[in-house]
Parts: structure tokens; sequence; C-alpha cells
């Protein structure tokens, strides 16, 4: 099992990085890059959780998002073909007193078959970077598509 920590800071606030998280619509690889328009399934959904399958590159998880506390969102993975046991991710949203908000992402990785297992270790050693990298790509979409303006300009993507 890897634990993998990554810290940044966006000039999003902490509502517009949850909005752009819980936004199930078409278009999310665009800010998410590893959850492909072909994998996305909304399966249930309230105003503070959802049951979503997502993936992409034959890697798919489904997931219960839980952001009840809304400065810290819980993805607990159900199921996979890749994951199992602890595996998910918590994003913890801290406003700063500069106006920037800490990004605190923890992705657990718990192989449920050998290719999981396999997968899971590299993640948790040279893979960091990589999902440190698509978390930076993360936040500079989420900081771009709230430079558009306010969502009301935009068309909805749901």
């Amino acid at each position: 099992m890897s634990t993998i920590h990554l810290t940044h800071t966006t000039t999003s606030t902490p509502e517009q990085f949850l909005a752009a998280l819980t936004d199930f619509g078409p278009g999310r690889a665009q800010l998410f890059g590893n959850s492909a328009d072909e994998y996305l399934r909304v399966h249930e959904q309230d105003p503070t959780h959802a049951d979503v399958t997502e993936g992409s590159n034959h890697i798919w998880e489904r997931l219960r998002y839980d952001w009840s506390d809304p400065r810290h969102i819980v993805m607990t993975t159900t199921d996979s073909n890749l994951w199992g046991g602890s595996s998910g991710h918590t994003y913890t949203l801290t406003p700063r007193p500069d106006g920037t908000t800490e990004v605190d992402a923890v992705v657990v990785r718990d192989g449920k078959n050998f290719t999981g297992q396999v997968l899971g270790a590299v993640l948790g050693t040279v893979g960091k970077g990589v999902l440190d990298r698509q978390l930076v790509k993360t936040i500079h979409a989420v900081e771009a598509r709230n430079a558009e303006g306010p969502s009301s300009d935009r068309p909805q993507r749901r």
C-alpha cells in the first residue's frame, strides 16, 4: 500500500476548488487528467455526496465522494479494476490569510491484484512526481476556470 501526500497553494478559494472537484459534467478531464469522459458515470448525487465511476487509460475506480465538510473532501474507493482496501483520496482545503488556499491531497493506493500492487508501489516511489505534476495542472486549470468569471457566465457542465 502506498500513501502519497501532496501540498500546493492556489489562488482559488476553497469553495471554487470544491466546485471544480464536484463538477462531474462533460469535460472533467480538462480539470482532472485521470477522469476521461468515456469512463465518467454518476450513479448517485446529492448536495454533499456522490457515487461516481471515473478513470482513464484502462484504469477505473468507483468513488464515494463526501463533502459534508466542504473543507475536507473524502473520496473512498468502493470498486476498481486495480484498487481496493484503503484506497481513496482526501483533499483538505485551508484558506490562508493572504487570500490563497492550501490544497493538501492524500492519495492512498492499495492494490487489489498483482497489477494494482505493482502500480501502487511505483506510485509510492517514482510516481509521486507524476501525481504532483497532475495536481499542479489541476490547480492551474481550476484557477483558469475561475478567471473566466462567475459561473453564471459559463456554460454549466452537468
